[in-house]
């Protein structure tokens, strides 16, 4: 999210004005490629380069090529994925895998060494003829390559994808990823050696480039299942006696009760209206979710929640470009399985929620990628950890460079294979195992939910710091706990108090986003303020209000404490806003339904009220309230 893109778009325009080109022709500009292995990779860089003459640009889609006959070669800008160029004369190689794969922070230039070899060098050239479209070009055709997502397939010595590659040897070639690799199948570094810039997520957060995240992680008592006689097997062969854990959920086994609680309890911790990612086990997984979360939606909209899957094909590109649209809502929430962990650019996500185990740090780095893109009024993302995948942060790897290889040995395959929704080597139909918990068992579901912050460098951080690193050091404008409860308790001096944090930055947005970042939404600011200030523990509003109560009967008569009580209701249902002064009046008039008289007869006279109004205030924040 810092700009990958972006360097390269201006790498491109140096060249296309200043005319550069490998052959030295004063007069002729660059010819530039930009390939990418996802369609929508290739469609959002097409799109960021809009500002190049349109003459200029150039999209190769393969149902161009066969109508015309021929590959396009009149441009400046061409932009096409690996599994276009594999495709064409000798058959559609690797046609089936333009959605598939991973992505994240670091970027590297090839001299196009294979080992040492300059550019141009014969010896780098592929010993065979070209299979697919991009044999059609010359081999010099391009000036300059730009390789998005390098980490993949350009960097897998496996992959037929590097016949391209090295086709195409005497262009300068551009690695870009935010995740190098350095498994000995894949090596970034071997391929595009050293890398030319560096810029990691630490320093993209600290200089305030990119979003700092907090965690919720979420355990319950169905994380692991083992079979119940009471439980009903409703489709498949349970293996008695084993333990079922999160690598078997949804792939393995199926829990629909499971899923349902998993989706109710993020629903109901989220802010819906707030754009989410939902990354699933399959494909078949991401499905489930989507309906559940439509089923259990606030929006009357029948499209607030969609899948986007490899196999949602034009449909699932549309929606997933309606998500990255920031002027529409709908959809508000996506779910999938492996399509959208890399490269997606859309800025005002502020949930992920991860209910599939993550296998990789790359992967881990490419999701948490989906969230740190900066967008206006967005302070920090929330992580709804269903897998423990934030052990992750702990690991050395997390903000640094992959380290070398110390083995030969290649990487395990993950057991079942990416954005499928069965088991490899097998059917999904004959290997699924579908349950169904006894009555109330759903309901006996418990759950634990601890919500951590984090350091971009993996180190976990209080809440406090998280704030201080977001917002400033609150000012001094109280110098003690004693000071604050009783600023506070007071209309007049709380105002003055508000007004004043206000103008050094802490007005009410950011109290409101302190809330929510301590879980204390139904508390008062004060609350806050302690928190922040003193590590006080924060009290609900209905807590606070209903510890003072006794002590606020005792001062006032009956009728007093009638139009208290209808204040305090509304204090616990809205907030500590319903206690300023300019709130007195709208609330005499709903309560007497806008008698003021009958106000006046049973409170007394307008100053006599007014002291009422500020004076049990006073009780809400005594020191016994916060113990």
């Amino acid at each position: 999210g810092t700009g990958k893109t972006f360097i390269a778009f201006q790498i491109a325009w140096k060249l296309f004005h200043s005319r550069w080109n490998l052959s030295h022709e004063p007069t002729r500009r660059p010819r530039i490629l930009f390939l990418a292995d996802r369609n929508i990779l290739a469609d959002q860089a097409y799109n960021a380069f809009s500002a190049f003459p349109e003459d200029a640009l150039v999209r190769i889609a393969p149902d161009d090529i066969r109508k015309k006959g021929k590959v396009p070669k009149n441009g400046n800008l061409f932009f096409t994925i690996f599994q276009t160029f594999m495709s064409g004369n000798s058959g559609d190689a690797n046609s089936g895998a333009a959605n598939s794969g991973v992505a994240n922070f670091h970027i590297g230039k090839n001299a196009n060494q294979n080992a040492n070899q300059e550019i141009g060098d014969p010896s780098s050239e592929p010993s065979r003829e070209p299979r697919g479209y991009f044999g059609e070009y010359p081999r010099d055709f391009f000036d300059f390559i730009v390789i998005d997502e390098c980490h993949r397939g350009g960097a897998n010595d496996e992959s037929n994808w590097r016949d391209i590659m090295e086709y195409f040897a005497p262009a300068v070639q551009l690695g870009l990823t935010a995740t190098p690799k350095r498994q000995d199948n894949a090596d970034t570094y071997k391929y595009f050696g050293e890398p030319v810039y560096v810029y990691s997520l630490k320093e993209g957060i600290n200089d305030g480039y990119l979003t700092p995240f907090r965690v919720k992680q979420i355990d319950s008592t169905l994380d692991e299942y083992v079979y119940k006689s009471d439980d009903t097997v409703v489709e498949g062969e349970i293996e008695q006696g084993k333990r079922y854990t999160e690598t078997d959920f949804n792939r393995i086994i199926e829990i629909k009760e499971r899923e349902r609680h998993r989706v109710e309890m993020f629903m109901d911790m989220i802010d819906q209206r707030e754009k989410t990612l939902v990354f699933c086990a399959t494909q078949d997984h991401a499905l489930a979710v989507r309906d559940l979360i439509n089923q259990i939606k606030t929006s009357s909209d029948p499209h607030y929640c969609e899948r986007v899957t490899a196999n949602d094909g034009a449909l699932g590109e549309q929606y997933l470009r309606d998500f990255q649209d920031n002027e529409k809502t709908i959809p508000t929430i996506l779910t999938t399985s492996q399509k959208l962990s890399t490269g997606v650019d859309a800025r005002n996500i502020r949930n992920i929620v991860l209910m599939r185990p993550i296998n990789s740090m790359i992967e881990f780095k490419q999701i948490i990628g989906r969230g740190t893109r900066l967008y206006d009024g967005k302070d920090y993302f929330t992580i709804y950890d269903f897998v423990e995948a934030h052990h992750h942060f702990q690991d050395p790897e997390w903000d640094g460079e992959p380290e070398p290889p110390d083995v030969i040995d290649p990487p395990k395959p993950h057991p079942y294979p990416t954005d499928t929704g069965k088991p490899k080597g097998g059917t999904r139909e004959h290997s699924i195992i579908k349950v169904k918990l006894a009555d109330g068992k759903d309901r006996a579901i418990q759950d634990t939910v601890v919500t951590s912050f984090w350091h971009p460098d993996g180190t976990p951080m209080t809440a406090r710091e998280f704030m201080e690193q977001l917002f400033g050091k609150l000012p001094e404008l109280f110098q003690s706990e004693a000071e604050l409860r009783r600023l506070w308790s007071s209309p007049g001096t709380r105002a003055e108090l508000l007004y004043r944090l206000g103008e050094k930055g802490f007005g009410e947005q950011q109290l409101t986003e302190m809330q929510k970042l301590l879980d204390a939404e139904n508390s008062d600011w004060f609350d806050v303020l302690a928190y922040v200030a003193y590590t006080l523990p924060t009290v609900s509003r209905e807590k606070r209000a209903a510890l003072a109560h006794a002590e606020i009967t005792s001062h006032y008569t009956a009728k007093q404490m009638a139009f208290i009580d209808f204040v305090l209701g509304h204090y616990v249902q809205v907030g500590v806003g319903e206690l300023a002064p300019d709130k007195l009046t709208p609330l005499l008039k709903l309560k007497y339904n806008n008698a003021l008289a009958d106000a006046v007869a049973d409170l007394g006279k307008p100053d006599e009220i007014n002291k009422v109004f500020a004076g049990f205030q006073q009780y809400l924040y005594q020191q016994i309230v916060a113990a």
